[in-house]
């Protein structure tokens, strides 16, 4: 059987999710691909799979089958996949390990997505997400993770909160600073070892409350004519230089 009617009642809860204020209603969330789909499920949050008819597609979870034009409507993608998968929200909210990666209202989805594959890819242990970043289950930050966010733990707390606990476990939190930082590659291994990098806002950067909190800035040396780098590239380099 296939759903073929836009008003069944799944199709309408499908293209709730859309929109943030109802993923966070259900704790629930849709990837679209086979690849993010499969790596749903390797990290137990897939719950079904939508698959448009006629398409085989062997997983060990509820299948529900649906039309072309259904698909359509509940893909948020100018050319829907034939594979979308309903998962469900990870409950955990603990700041775990030494290598800890804050996110201080970063908006936009593709650097939000970048940096996690970024932050997987050299060995940061939890992300911590401040109240105003980007929604961690945005369509597109999904697809731009490429599905490290099930290889990684991410959390959502506010800054000076997470900032205070860290510093009561003795990790030191770097801020990023051009013009009273120190150059990210000088740092000796010990200083590499327990400590928490802060970045900021694409336009703004860090916010000065937070900035203060920071035990001490980093900087990236590069040629004088680049006043900046985007948000996500200048965040994998300083984590490529902290995993050294």
């Amino acid at each position: 059987m296939s759903i073929k009617s836009l008003d069944n009642d799944r199709v309408k809860k499908y293209t709730k999710l859309q929109k943030k204020k109802y993923r966070d209603i259900y704790s629930q969330y849709i990837v679209e691909g086979e690849h993010l789909v499969r790596e749903a499920l390797a990290g137990g949050v897939l719950e079904e799979v939508i698959l448009v008819e006629g398409i085989d597609f062997d997983i060990s979870v509820p299948i529900v089958y649906v039309s072309k034009e259904v698909m359509s409507k509940i893909s948020q993608m100018n050319t829907p996949s034939v594979i979308l998968g309903v998962c469900n929200m990870k409950k955990d909210n603990l700041i775990v390990g030494n290598k800890i990666l804050i996110l201080d209202e970063i908006q936009d989805p593709g650097n939000l997505g970048t940096i996690i594959r970024s932050a997987t890819a050299f060995n940061i242990d939890t992300i911590i997400l401040s109240e105003n970043t980007v929604d961690l289950y945005n369509y597109k930050v999904l697809r731009a993770t490429q599905g490290m966010i099930y290889h990684i733990n991410i959390i959502k707390r506010e800054v000076f909160e997470a900032i205070n606990e860290l510093k009561e476990k003795k990790i030191v939190v770097y801020g990023t600073d051009v013009k009273n930082g120190v150059k990210a590659d000088t740092l000796t291994k010990e200083e590499k070892e327990k400590c928490a990098l802060v970045v900021g806002n694409e336009g703004k950067g860090v916010r000065k409350e937070v900035a203060h909190l920071c035990d001490k800035n980093l900087y990236i040396e590069m040629n004088k004519k680049v006043e900046s780098l985007n948000v996500a590239v200048a965040t994998s380099i300083l984590l490529y230089e902290l995993n050294k």
